[in-house]
């Protein structure tokens, strides 16, 4: 049977807890696949990812769970392949279906609160960088996207590491609000940098679970692994 890793940064300061989480994840996505394995590593966990390749064949997939396409997935990930033929897939963040797959989403959360789309705000907070262009524009072509399928009343994107801020794009947003972490795991931003930020914007609405953990999401990423195995 071909396999498939799951790879995502992980907690280099505290690496177990995150690495027992995304092997949690990739479970569900291998339980909702019928011919591929899926297994898991995380970057940060120390030889976790060599170890996991090593036992697995040539032809293993590895899917980013990542925002963007940025220095883990194009530089760090295909160092530490070595010598293995295992294929690299697009990251999460830049799927094409993303985008849909997070209206179909949002419009769930919206009508089980009984809320109109073109009353509620939404803020998008994601990671950006202080280097980079690159995630930052991947959340906003994302926000871009998401505004041609759903009309709120307002789209904001606010980042951790460049501006603006989430406290400044969460800044006059009303009661009927959604806040949707663009990031692929909760780690340390979703579980704290983007709650502070809202707290200091005085944010009343609803913080939702990061993109990763939308409900969809696992579906698509055994989608797209099955279809990469099966093109091998």
């Amino acid at each position: 049977m071909p396999h498939a890793i799951i790879v995502a940064h992980g907690q280099p300061s505290d690496p177990e807890p995150a690495e027992a989480a995304l092997a949690a994840f990739a479970a569900t996505v291998d339980a909702l696949t019928e011919h591929v394995t899926v297994h898991s590593a995380t970057l940060a966990a120390p030889g976790a990812f060599e170890a996991k390749l090593n036992s697995l064949p040539e032809n293993t997939v590895i899917y980013p769970l990542f925002m963007a396409n940025g220095w883990f997935v194009t530089s760090a990930l295909p160092k530490r392949l070595g010598d293995h033929k295992a294929r690299i897939l697009d990251p999460l963040g830049v799927d094409p279906e993303l985008p849909e797959l997070t209206a179909h989403a949002l419009q769930s959360e919206l009508s089980v609160r009984n809320w109109v789309t073109a009353s509620t705000d939404l803020v998008i907070a994601a990671h950006g960088s202080g280097r980079s262009r690159n995630p930052s524009a991947v959340a906003l072509n994302f926000a871009s996207q998401l505004e041609e399928m759903l009309v709120f009343k307002s789209v904001r994107v606010g980042f951790v590491e460049e501006p603006p801020s989430i406290s400044d794009a969460a800044t006059g947003t009303g009661a009927q609000a959604l806040c949707l972490p663009f990031f692929a795991c909760t780690g340390g931003h979703a579980v704290d940098d983007v709650p502070a930020g809202l707290s200091q914007a005085g944010f009343k609405g609803v913080l939702l679970p990061v993109v990763g953990e939308l409900p969809p999401i696992r579906h698509q990423i055994a989608k797209q692994v099955t279809k990469a195995v099966q093109l091998a």
